[in-house]
């Protein structure tokens, strides 16, 4: 038996800005937080000569090419795994489609269970290249290259993406004061609205791919923004990294259309006059979780629950894709 569990995470700076389409001919940067909630996989072998797949559907079948789960499929060839008698489950502490990055989790989390099968070591950074040409270059998903890379690496992180492709990963430099403060007084409620960021970062990709001036200048100002909330975390000005997050979701609002809804802005109104100093819907948008920054956290949370929000506490993982049993 083999058992392999991944970070989810939440986004905190210059979120947008890891789309090929953008830091191709840009750059990009964010930082991102990995987070105690996760994706497990295991792996053991069976007795039968088929392939079992259990994640949110069940599939047997006899042999990956008639697999329909398009990530276990695509790892299972990459990797050359071709015996048949093995039973492959996932489990999450949290649904997919909620903006904390659970497909990249799960593939680092697939992938890191399948070099262990095979007996081999695979270094953070090249799992999370792995992952990436598996969804990115395999499957041709319109996404970035943050969740795989925090998913494999943990901690709280900033990544630099440069034009060739090649990403850099530097821990954030956070006093332990300021990162048990910031841990404290981060927030996070499920809004009850689960999406696929696919429709979403496509309009974000397309739109970046034909040099639309209004979407490169706000991921321009969002990837300010990223370096700005960098600069107030370092410092220690948490305030001001709450205000900055509030800036970056009022311009992240702007990308589309399908953002945001009526519901999710009343509820995030709603937060602004409950001690909340600012915050922002994580991920793609559309739905998941809404996080954040407050000093003042019981009113807050009170006036979410009467919402009929549901509060997630976490706290930050720094551990990354790890193997639990092999």
């Amino acid at each position: 038996m083999i058992i392999v569990r991944s970070p989810m995470r939440i986004s905190l700076g210059g979120g947008g800005t890891d789309l090929a389409s953008y830091y191709e001919n840009h750059a990009g940067f964010l930082m991102a937080g990995a987070i105690d909630k996760y994706i497990y996989i295991t792996i053991h072998e069976t007795f039968v000569e088929d392939l079992i797949v259990k994640y949110s559907e069940m599939e047997r079948v006899p042999s990956l090419e008639q697999l329909r789960h398009p990530i276990i499929r695509e790892s299972l060839r990459m990797l050359d795994v071709t015996q048949s008698n093995l039973e492959i489950t996932s489990m999450a502490d949290i649904p997919a489609g909620t903006g904390l990055g659970s497909s990249g989790s799960f593939t680092t989390a697939l992938l890191r269970a399948l070099h262990v099968h095979k007996r081999g070591i695979i270094s953070p950074r090249a799992l999370a290249e792995e992952a990436c040409k598996i969804e990115i270059d395999i499957l041709k998903e319109p996404i970035g290259k943050q969740d795989q890379y925090i998913a494999a690496i943990g901690g709280i992180t900033c990544f630099d993406f440069a034009k060739d492709g090649k990403v850099t990963a530097t821990p954030l430099k956070l006093e332990d004061e300021i990162r048990y403060s910031l841990e404290d007084n981060l927030l996070l409620f499920f809004t009850g609205y689960s999406r696929s960021a696919s429709s979403i970062l496509k309009e974000q990709n397309d739109k970046s791919k034909t040099n639309n001036d209004d979407m490169i200048n706000n991921l321009h100002f969002v990837k300010e923004l990223g370096y700005q909330s960098k600069g107030a975390l370092e410092a220690g000005d948490l305030p001001e990294f709450a205000r900055l997050m509030d800036v970056h979701w009022q311009h992240k609002k702007k990308r589309s259309g399908n953002m945001s809804n009526g519901k999710i802005n009343e509820w995030y109104d709603v937060a602004m006059a409950n001690g909340a100093l600012g915050g922002k819907l994580i991920g793609a948008g559309g739905g998941g979780f809404l996080l954040f920054y407050s000093e003042n956290k019981v009113p807050l949370r009170r006036a979410m629950h009467a919402a009929g929000l549901k509060e997630v506490r976490f706290k930050f993982d720094f551990e990354g894709t790890k193997v639990l049993v092999s």
